[in-house]
């Protein structure tokens, strides 16, 4: 199945935005990392692009320093054939302060917002079909998942039971309602199912994919880079899955 069929099987566009959190510093990467180049863009042209195929609009939320957002970076054919809807806006100080930025430019119309962190280049269409679907059926929150794979253990002394851990990606999706409501009181987490877990809201869990890596070092990058030449097309790395 292409990835256009596969779109249209995961239904329409219409009420679905998505807010691309890329407003952070990176710090630990020692710049930018989502302006940072990878295959024929930057690493926020594929997070926005992979969005793009799935919501009728995409708010892009950049870093508030330096030049103003609206022209410090413009999207690479971010959906591929033209169409959606991409604004461009300027993000607060902490991750929850810019995704509320970016929730007051979605419609009040939406239905269903997603929110993904624009270090996330290589989300595949499966993983947005997912966390979608899940809030359609009903869930207020969806949220994609991996295994944890190595041994955690406490600094206090003591091992984790990894069987009952799980590493949480993006995108997640929410009833528009209830992501409003999670940061209605203003609150900061790491991600926002956390808050919309924290204000009611019944979170769901989802298969996510572990080629859906975040750009945290630099080696990051090389590891995306060698699974976007593998894979041509954004949205089917490491092939079109379910």
């Amino acid at each position: 199945m292409g990835k256009r069929d596969r779109a249209n099987r995961g239904g329409s566009k219409r009420g679905v935005w998505a807010i691309v959190a890329a407003a952070g510093e990176g710090n630990r990467f020692g710049g930018a990392k989502q302006f940072s180049p990878l295959g024929d863009c930057c690493v926020l042209d594929w997070a926005v692009r992979g969005a793009a195929r799935w919501c009728e609009g995409v708010v892009v939320v950049l870093p508030s320093a330096g030049a103003d957002a609206e022209h410090a970076w413009r999207p690479s054919n971010p959906a591929g054939d033209g169409s959606g809807q991409v604004v461009v806006l300027a993000g607060g100080v902490l991750r929850s302060d810019s995704v509320r930025c970016g929730l007051s430019r979605v419609p009040d119309d939406a239905e269903i917002v997603l929110v993904h962190d624009g270090a996330r280049p290589l989300a595949t269409d499966g993983v947005f079909e997912r966390v979608i679907e899940a809030v359609r059926a009903g869930a207020d929150a969806a949220v994609p998942v991996i295994d944890v794979t190595d041994t955690i253990r406490w600094r206090g002394g003591g091992t984790a039971d990894r069987r009952q851990l799980a590493a949480v990606q993006t995108p997640q999706a929410f009833r528009a309602g209830a992501l409003r409501a999670a940061h209605a009181g203003g609150g900061d987490a790491t991600d926002d199912a956390t808050l919309a877990e924290a204000a009611g809201a019944t979170v769901v869990t989802v298969d996510g994919d572990s080629r859906n890596l975040k750009i945290t070092e630099s080696h990051d990058l090389v590891t995306a880079e060698a699974l976007l030449q593998a894979h041509s097309e954004p949205g089917e790395t490491g092939g079109d899955h379910g």
